[in-house]
Parts: C-alpha cells; structure tokens; sequence
C-alpha cells in the first residue's frame, strides 16, 4: 500500500514455476493478499472478497486460516484498504520462515537463507520510502535477494500493483502485471520490464 492509500501491491521471489500466479492477489481501494508456502490460492479470491465487505486484514486473516485444515503448511500475507497489515505462518513452514509487518505492509518468506533475508527486505522498504511504490516493492524485494532469499535458489518473480484507474487507458485498475516465470536471474529481469513498463506503459 503506498503511503498515501492510492496503491497496492504484490513483490514476490520464488524458485517455484510462476511464482507470482499463485502468490499474488490484489484490487484498488480493497486491499492485496499474497498466499506463500504450500499456497492455497482460494485466499486470493476469498480474500478479496472479505476485504470488499468491509473486513480488517487481520479479521480476514483469522477467517481464512481457520477455516483451512491444512493452514500449518501455509503463510499468508493481508494489507487492508486501510493500511492495516496482517501476517501468518504456519507451525509446518520449512525454515527458515515468518513474516514482519509495518504500517501499510506485511512481508513473509519461507526457505530462506535466514531472518536477515526478512530484515534486510523490511530495512529496503523503509528507506526506500520516497521512491515511487511500484519500485519500492522491487527494491525491497530485490534487496531480500542480495542477502541470500531463497536458500534453494532462483526461478521467478513477479510484481503486481493496483490503483484506481490506473490501468491502460484508464480502462482498469492495473498499474503494473509483470512476471518472469523461468529464469536464471528473474529480479534482474524483471526489473528490466519494469523499465520497459515505465517507458511504454505509464503515463
């Protein structure tokens, strides 16, 4: 969420096959859910919906994993409309696993190469809180990776981002879809096609 509530989004690293089209979920003026682990994507959907009635992310985030048998295998990460910030990792996760969470964001990560990967990710966001969000998401993101990120290596990364009429033409809400879905060093190429969006894409 930026800082003045106008954006939401999703950052996400994986080595995992199209991370970013399980993890992430989001929708202007309602909120962005990103699902992580062994992921149930119904929170996406489900989530959304919670949030669009009105719910608090940390309601939403009780509602879901209680009512998921298999929530312990499961992280879950909740920003509200509001800024309110929600964060869940269950008992099952592979180390190293958890999450932060802050005013307007709420961070996870599983099979890290440590705690640090999530402090460093969390320091990023802070510093970088003049840069426009869709690249304070990316540096973030790409300052967790510059620590170790994921211990098992790299594959795919992803940024989404929402924001009333943002979207082409102003015709929807998308600001920015972007996904690298194989590759060797996905954040170095995804951020090349941030620079293209930024380019083409962005008015």
């Amino acid at each position: 969420r930026s800082d003045v509530g106008e954006s939401w989004g999703v950052a996400v690293a994986s080595t995992f096959l199209a991370g970013g089209a399980a993890v992430s979920a989001a929708r202007a003026v309602v909120g962005a859910i990103a699902t992580h682990a062994d992921a149930n994507v119904a929170y996406k959907r489900d989530g959304l919906s919670l949030l669009g009635q009105g719910g608090t992310a940390e309601q939403v985030l009780a509602e879901l994993t209680d009512a998921d048998e298999g929530r312990d295998e499961r992280q879950l990460g909740i920003v509200d409309r509001h800024g309110n910030a929600a964060s869940f990792t269950g008992t099952q996760c592979l180390d190293w696993c958890g999450g932060r969470t802050g005013s307007g964001y709420s961070m996870q990560g599983n099979v890290l190469a440590g705690p640090h990967v999530l402090d460093e990710m969390e320091a990023a966001w802070v510093a970088f809180d003049s840069l426009p969000f869709t690249h304070r998401l990316l540096g973030a993101l790409a300052a967790a990776d510059g620590v170790g990120g994921d211990r098992r290596g790299r594959q795919s990364a992803a940024l989404l981002v929402v924001r009333a009429g943002a979207g082409y033409a102003g015709r929807d809400d998308v600001a920015v879809d972007l996904r690298v879905d194989d590759h060797a060093r996905p954040i170095d190429d995804l951020t090349r096609l941030l620079a293209l969006n930024d380019l083409y894409l962005t008015p």
